[in-house]
This record gives C-alpha cells, sequence and structure tokens, in this order.
C-alpha cells in the first residue's frame, strides 16, 4: 500500500517533494500551481515550506501538500526527515545553469534513499523539471533528455515555465494519475502508463511536454 492518510473514505492525503538547488524556481512553481500567482521578489527558501491545495476528483477530495525543500538543504542528514511518507517528487533544474542539470541525479538517489517505504515497495514516482524557459533557453536535444529520465529513474520530464505559467499544471496532473495508479492498481506497468498519457495529450495537440518512454 501506498503510505496515504486518510480522514475519510472520500478524503485523501499526498505529500509530494519538490526538491534541487538553490534559485531553480521551486517556490515560483509550487505558487504558481498553488495561488494562481508569480512575483519576482520570493525570498530563499531556508529549511522547509509546505503549500496545501484542496483538488476535487469525483467524489473524492484530495487535499495536496507541497513540500519545498530548500536548496542548501540538498543531500543533508535533515532531508530523511523532510522526506518521510512521501508519494510523489519532483526534481526542478534551471535550464539556464547547466550546473543545475548536473546535480539532479544526485537529488534522484537522496529521494530513492531517504523516501520511507515498506518492504517490497517500489519507488515512489519522481517527475523532471527543466524550469524558466522564459529564460530563451529550451531543450535542443531531447532524445538525450528521454535517455537521461530512463537512466536516472525519472517517469518523466517537462520544460516548465512559472513566470509563463507553463506546464506546470500538466506536470502535477501527470504526478497526480501516476500516483493514483500506483495506489489502486499495483500491478500497472509505467511505461504503459506514460504511454497512454502521451497519446492522450498529443491528441490535445500539446506538444510542449516531453516523457520518457
Amino acid at each position: 500500500m501506498m503510505k496515504v492518510s486518510e480522514s475519510t473514505p472520500r478524503e485523501i492525503m499526498y505529500k509530494v517533494l519538490v526538491v534541487g538547488d538553490i534559485a531553480v524556481g521551486k517556490t515560483s512553481i509550487i505558487r504558481r500551481y498553488v495561488n494562481r500567482s508569480f512575483s519576482t521578489q520570493y525570498k530563499t527558501t531556508v529549511g522547509v515550506d509546505f503549500h496545501l491545495k484542496t483538488l476535487k476528483k469525483g467524489d473524492q477530495t484530495i487535499r495536496l501538500q507541497l513540500w519545498d525543500i530548500a536548496g542548501q538543504e540538498r543531500f543533508g542528514s535533515m532531508t530523511r526527515i523532510y522526506y518521510k511518507d512521501a508519494v510523489g517528487a519532483f526534481v526542478v533544474f534551471d535550464v539556464s545553469r547547466t550546473s543545475t542539470l548536473e546535480t539532479v541525479s544526485r537529488w534522484k538517489q537522496d529521494i530513492d534513499q531517504k523516501v520511507n517505504l515498506r518492504e517490497g515497495e517500489e519507488s515512489i514516482p519522481v517527475v523532471l523539471l527543466a524550469n524558466k524557459i522564459d529564460m530563451g533557453v529550451l531543450i535542443k536535444n531531447k532524445e538525450e533528455m528521454d535517455q537521461l529520465c530512463k537512466d536516472l529513474g525519472f517517469i518523466a520530464w517537462f520544460e516548465t515555465s512559472a513566470r509563463l505559467d507553463k506546464n506546470i499544471d500538466n506536470c502535477v496532473e501527470f504526478l497526480l494519475d501516476t500516483i493514483e495508479h500506483k495506489k489502486y492498481n499495483r500491478t500497472v506497468n509505467p511505461e504503459k502508463v506514460l504511454l497512454y498519457d502521451k497519446d492522450k495529450r498529443r491528441n490535445n495537440n500539446n506538444e510542449d511536454n516531453c516523457f520518457c518512454v
């Protein structure tokens, strides 16, 4: 079973981590999604902060906790406490700063090692976000990014911009859909889930999303 807290049969809590180096835009992504706002004046997160958004899905209420982990906390001993009971995660890098891409493998490894899984459980689903595409830098070789995702164990990647509100809802929706599949059907093949979702989005003429398959 996924580690999920249920207060009523139709209410569920998901804890999702948002990690990455300092100033890659984690707080901006979260606030764009939760508050529908953007500012250039956010202060650097110290330690950890979390934001709550309530979603309705059919007759079910989802209370989504997005945990904003400070970049300077990377790979530290405290992250084990912050990661406890997470059911999904985003790793964010800044497309205009190559150094932040170079550390995503360590963030992914940190999550895999410190999220407290019960014996026999798979690693939580983790999505890679190539953020700040509003800076004029795009991923030129998408095949290389696909391969990087597969090599490191990310279930998908998205080009995002909190400033432009680009793919923010899409990436969260995708991760939540994956969490739901893992929760209700542990035998689902993640690649089949990704391929289904990819085809669905292509049918909607949305070609801005990039997925590892």
